[in-house]
């Protein structure tokens, strides 16, 4: 299976992969083209209750950050959030096979739109693959820190994966 070179990237997996990394720059290593919705610069803008990866964010000037708002198709923004509808809309839109999302809803409904889905996890053990330095254990505890929510099963999964279980 060819490795994608084009994402684009909900909220969620950026603020976890923030959290698990103190940057984004994983991303620019693994992929030529990070697209970022309008939608989804805004709810990152917004900081949430912490604030947690605004500067970061601000920082990473190679994210293709979009500076208009998508029309979102109404069966997307009936079932999902704005941040996930407008990833699978600018996905479809700019024929980009590959979106990063955690959600599981939204993720089931971008493989229903015939994309292919990765999360933050993902994005970690991709990394992990291709040569870089990380431990998953420690992004996972880094994550977990930070009160970004991973189900056991997921953690399980990774450090299998990874070859981290002790």
């Amino acid at each position: 299976m060819p490795k994608p070179n084009q994402i684009v990237i909900n909220t969620s997996p950026l603020i976890a992969i923030i959290a698990a990394l103190g940057d984004l720059n994983i991303l620019q290593s693994l992929y030529m083209d990070v697209f970022v919705p309008f939608e989804v610069c805004q709810e990152i803008l917004a900081g949430g209750s912490t604030g947690l990866g605004i500067h970061e964010f601000q920082s990473a000037s190679w994210l293709q950050k979009q500076n208009s708002p998508l029309t979102i198709s109404p069966l997307l923004f009936n079932s999902l959030d704005l941040g996930e509808a407008s990833v699978i809309q600018l996905a479809l839109n700019e024929n980009i096979s590959t979106v990063c999302i955690d959600e599981s809803v939204g993720r089931r409904i971008a493989r229903l739109s015939g994309l292919s889905v990765t999360g933050s996890i993902g994005i970690l053990l991709r990394a992990k693959r291709e040569g870089y330095p990380l431990s998953i254990k420690t992004a996972i505890q880094k994550m977990l820190n930070h009160n970004i929510r991973l189900s056991q099963k997921v953690i399980d999964v990774a450090l299998k994966e990874a070859g981290e279980i002790e």
